[in-house]
């Protein structure tokens, strides 16, 4: 196996950091690799906030839920989906632009992915730790007045980076089989494969807390599927001008 699909594999969450900050020229390298992603037609439909006031880190730590490590890590990002760039662009070359599809909103969100997970590689490859923040989207209005984004801007996520202070285990994933198909999706052994997965994470729950977490993957899907998570969503993207045509 060669080390980059190594580095790849050993990816876990940190959230807890050493009160050491990350020179600026690596996190500005860091940014850039980011920046190599791929792009769909070369659009870059992305903005990412460098939060660095005390007092907006604690409270973008507060709005996505009272994570600390929002406020503790060296550095932290909110990736933003940004269509408001490349439609002004294309306007002002002439273009009668049309706003509002949502197959903007489609690939805005996939371009900010993509240029995230390369940051967080790179990152990982020079010994940093990172941990994703879905949390920012509990509060996007407060988020987006508090960054004053813009319309056709909206808040996917925020990213701690930072010096590790801990060293969490690689958190099993799922079967290979279950999500690799050929040809066709045929999920005839998933079943099987998804109680094989539960065996697995129920281990890991009780090895990681001494016993004191007896629970699986399919127990901690329950909330995502029972009740109507963040649907805030819909009405704040429409208000930023997202996936209405």
């Amino acid at each position: 196996m060669n080390p980059t699909i190594e580095l790849l594999k050993s990816h876990r969450s940190i959230r807890k950091f050493k009160d050491q900050q990350i020179p600026r020229p690596l996190f500005e390298e860091l940014i850039r690799a980011g920046q190599s992603a791929a792009t769909s037609s070369h659009v870059q439909a992305y903005t990412l906030i460098h939060v660095v006031n005390p007092e907006s880190r604690a409270r973008l730590a507060e709005l996505a839920g009272g994570q600390p490590y929002v406020a503790s890590a060296s550095d932290f990002l909110v990736f933003c989906a940004d269509m408001k760039r490349s439609t002004e662009a294309a306007e002002r070359s002439g273009a009668e632009v049309t706003r509002g599809m949502t197959e903007q909103m489609l690939v805005a969100s996939v371009d900010v992915a993509l240029m995230a997970q390369n940051v967080v590689v790179a990152a990982e490859s020079e010994d940093l730790g990172i941990c994703y923040i879905g949390g920012i989207r509990n509060n996007p209005q407060e988020v987006s007045e508090l960054l004053k984004l813009p319309e056709h801007v909206y808040p996917v996520f925020g990213l701690c980076l930072g010096y590790p202070d801990q060293n969490p285990e690689v958190k099993p994933r799922l079967p290979l089989a279950s999500i690799l198909k050929q040809d066709v999706y045929d999920d005839s052994n998933d079943e099987a494969l998804v109680a094989e997965f539960d065996d697995t994470m129920a281990r890991y729950y009780r090895e990681r807390t001494g016993g004191n977490k007896n629970t699986n993957w399919s127990e901690q899907l329950k909330p995502l599927f029972t009740s109507k998570l963040r649907a805030h969503m819909k009405e704040f993207l429409q208000k930023r001008g997202f996936g209405v045509k």
